[in-house]
């Protein structure tokens, strides 16, 4: 008697929500990069706005480095949900910041919701942990 194994052929990933998920993702990740990098290398603008808000001058750089270090985080699949928490927590100190400064604070609790629903869209794992019904 002869056994003969058929291995399923791999279906392509061509699940629309996944590509919503990476844009969406992607397009957080180019935004938080430009705001890093900006407060990184002490560009003028990004410097002055967080002064605007109540942050000394000398700190912005160090808020650009927590700000880079969580989005490169969220940019590698293996750590995309520790980078996602760390993002939460660097927005939630955003609209903390916005809501003593009398500034309007959507941006930064849209943007939270957008990075998570990215990585919602886009990871099996996190859809699986977080069931919608319909």
């Amino acid at each position: 008697m002869e056994a003969t194994f058929v291995t399923p052929e791999a279906k392509p990933r061509t699940d629309k929500a996944a590509l919503v998920g990476k844009i969406i993702s992607a397009l957080c990740i180019l935004f938080l990069l430009f705001d890093a990098g900006g407060k990184v290398i002490m560009e003028s603008h990004h410097v002055e706005g967080s002064a605007a808000l109540g942050w000394p001058a000398d700190q912005v750089q160090s808020i650009g480095i927590a700000l880079l270090i969580s989005t490169i985080l969220y940019i590698i699949p293996r750590t995309a949900i520790l980078g996602a928490i760390l993002i939460t927590g660097y927005l939630g100190g955003a609209i903390a910041v916005m809501v003593r400064a009398g500034q309007p604070l959507y941006f930064a609790a849209v943007f939270g919701v957008l990075v998570w629903a990215g990585l919602y869209l886009r990871d099996e794992k996190i859809r699986a942990l977080i069931p919608f019904r319909k």
